[in-house]
């Protein structure tokens, strides 16, 4: 759309979760909690992986290899919340913007392609025991995480390449609290049923894709704890993998949600609150989930913290 009445911003402004003062600063006080969280569990988690032997296997690997991924996905919104809930100004340059949406939808891919990483993971350990260790082997999952960065980086570049730039004519004012795709994309001033379709197409093929690998995965699993002849047996299988089970239905039930749900149901405050949820309050949960339903976390942490205490 170009014309004398045609005026090109080259900013947005976020109007974020509430536009009052006080609900602001109790919100920046909530968000940095959690945000301290998110970061302490992390990368205590891929501290204590590194530290103790007896998480140097495959399912702990790629488990500091999420952990590594939360904080990188968290870290792609919550800073720059925070810094909003502060600022009466809360201007973000075109770029930036852009740049923000880049990581998080490359962050948020390969979360979702290493959550199925984990399945097919817990299908070796479960139904191939006596040959996990030789098909999980070091090189594989260093490809496996190497796969999910690079499909992640992929699916955005050829995503990004079909919708940016655009055009901003009308409006640039963004109803949410980070710059995401489909409230970005209502504000083009040009015709957007190719960035649409793009984003409906890298959505499916990452999140479809995933979700067929996590379902096949565990229906092998279930198939084979059924079998299995030992209560003890089915209960220590069903146990190792109830808590990437449980992650994995919160993330992606979270995104279908929000990217699969009928446009007729589409509200923005309920897509913020939704957005809050698989932004900040997930990359907090992934790393409570594994350690509180994990005897070999648990044990390893007390582990470092009698030793810290001993050596103190």
């Amino acid at each position: 759309m170009t014309g004398e009445n045609c005026t090109v911003f080259t900013d947005f402004i976020l109007l974020g979760l509430s536009g009052r003062q006080d609900v602001q600063r109790g919100l920046f006080v909530l968000f940095l909690l959690v945000y301290g969280i998110t970061l302490i569990a992390n990368l205590g988690m891929i501290l204590l992986i590194n530290l103790d032997p007896r998480l140097h296997t495959p399912m702990y690997y790629f488990l500091s290899s999420l952990s590594f991924c939360d904080v990188c996905y968290s870290s792609t919104v919550s800073p720059r919340m925070l810094a909003d809930f502060l600022s009466e100004q809360k201007r973000i340059p075109y770029h930036l913007c852009f740049i923000q949406m880049f990581f998080f939808g490359f962050f948020a891919a390969v979360e979702c392609i290493m959550l199925s990483v984990m399945a097919y993971d817990r299908y070796v350990a479960v139904c191939n025991p006596l040959s996990y260790t030789v098909v999980m082997s070091r090189r594989l999952c260093t490809q496996l995480v190497a796969i999910a960065y690079i499909a992640g980086l992929l699916d955005m570049t050829i995503f990004t390449s079909f919708t940016f730039p655009i055009s901003l004519c009308n409006s640039n004012v963004i109803n949410h609290f980070f710059c995401d795709i489909p409230p970005v994309l209502t504000l083009s001033s040009s015709d957007t049923t190719i960035s649409e379709m793009a984003l409906t197409i890298s959505c499916s093929c990452v999140v479809g894709s995933s979700i067929i690998t996590v379902l096949l995965s565990y229906s092998y699993i279930i198939t084979t704890i059924l079998r299995m002849n030992s209560a003890e047996g089915r209960r220590k299988a069903f146990s190792t993998c109830a808590s990437h089970l449980t992650a994995v239905a919160i993330f992606h039930g979270t995104l279908l949600f929000m990217y699969f749900r009928p446009n007729s149901s589409y509200s923005m405050d309920t897509d913020k609150m939704a957005s809050v949820f698989y932004t900040v309050v997930i990359p907090m949960l992934n790393p409570l989930i594994y350690s509180l339903r994990n005897k070999d976390v648990k044990g390893a942490l007390k582990k470092a913290i009698g030793t810290k205490l001993c050596s103190g």
